[in-house]
């Protein structure tokens, strides 16, 4: 149901692709960016520190929601690209190229490996295509461990911070401007794609790729090219991880990355832009809630009522695990599904039935 308002006619085709549709969403666009850029001025170092982990989580679930949600495809090895990225822009930075130019070539870099596991995309589907994704996982996993020359092994990768003209942007207040730039420039590249004939060819593939097929596209083609963008969205978040922590660790890019990365996509909507940074934000508070919750219980009657002692630490991983199991069965599209509705609810109000 288009929630333009009346009197707003589309005359043009490129009019009615248009990425805002109307002056008051272009000005909500550019007021939410003022404000994020006001975010070190107000926030401390530790709010800061979870709005970049959404940032990059963001940007990665961008990836896997291209794949997953607008082509229709599995992947449960994303993490592992993730970590490619990470490990690439460390490399490239150790060999003398300055990180702003490293964060880019990580992203080729992890898009090329992607396109290559992604070759089995173009014959499977399903359950298949999902175990071949977990092998990627666990032979990058592998790789990782015994490249050192890659990795540095089990003891990891010390890598430098984002610099730019001399100016070190090391601190939270600073790297914030840096995850910001990428996340605006992933989202608005993510939200152009789906406009353009590619990314309708990817949509076509995932609601019938027999129809697909007869309108000519060709579904190798396009099922392996949804593998190297979402690599490539993988490569460039792994790489502004990297840059963060100024450590990459093996450990760190497990099979339970990966499914926090589904679970994001999940979360924040199958096939929406902005959910995929819904639901990272989600994944990335969640912990956090369930945290302050954790510790309001501790000694408390319930506490002492169901003896939960020691193991009330791990409510978190129980909340995320729950969090999932809810939202498939009361929320399955997702929280911008959701948010559609709130938004059409004060459009039509009081008319909303």
């Amino acid at each position: 149901m288009s929630m333009l308002p009346c009197g707003d006619f589309r005359t043009s085709y490129a009019a009615d692709m248009t990425i805002f549709p109307t002056r008051n969403s272009r000005l909500a666009m550019l007021l939410g960016l003022l404000l994020l850029a006001c975010a070190p001025l107000v926030f401390g170092r530790y709010e800061l520190s979870l709005l970049i982990q959404i940032g990059f989580m963001g940007i990665a679930a961008l990836g896997l929601n291209i794949l997953v949600g607008f082509t229709g495809q599995i992947s449960i090895g994303h993490a592992a690209f993730f970590g490619f990225g990470a490990f690439a822009s460390a490399g490239f930075v150790a060999q003398g190229v300055p990180v702003a130019l490293a964060i880019p070539l990580a992203g080729i870099t992890t898009a090329f490996v992607g396109l290559i596991f992604g070759l089995p995309a173009a014959r499977l589907k399903g359950l298949y295509l999902a175990i071949a994704t977990l092998a990627a996982q666990f032979i990058l996993e592998d790789f990782f461990a015994r490249a050192r020359w890659f990795s540095g092994g089990v003891a990891g990768r010390i890598t430098e911070p984002f610099s730019l003209f001399g100016f070190r942007f090391d601190r939270e207040e600073t790297y914030f401007y840096v995850v910001l730039f990428w996340v605006v420039v992933m989202f608005v590249g993510a939200a152009n794609l789906m406009r353009s004939r590619d990314g309708r060819a990817l949509i076509a593939v995932r609601d019938h790729y027999l129809s697909a097929e007869l309108m000519g596209i060709n579904l190798a083609y396009y099922r392996t090219l949804s593998f190297g963008i979402a690599s490539f969205y993988a490569g460039i978040a792994g790489a502004l991880y990297a840059h963060y922590l100024l450590f990459v660790s093996v450990e760190a890019f497990n099979i339970l990355f990966s499914i926090q990365f589904l679970a994001m996509v999940i979360i924040g909507g199958l096939g929406s832009v902005m959910g995929s940074l819904m639901g990272a934000a989600f994944m990335v508070l969640l912990p956090e809630v369930v945290q302050s919750a954790a510790q309001a219980l501790q000694g408390s009657a319930i506490d002492t009522a169901l003896a939960l002692g020691n193991s009330i630490n791990f409510l978190r991983e129980m909340a995320i695990g729950a969090a999932i199991i809810l939202f498939l069965v009361f929320e399955p599209d997702g929280l911008a599904h959701r948010w559609r509705l709130i938004k059409a609810y004060w459009k039509l109000y009081p008319y909303s039935h």
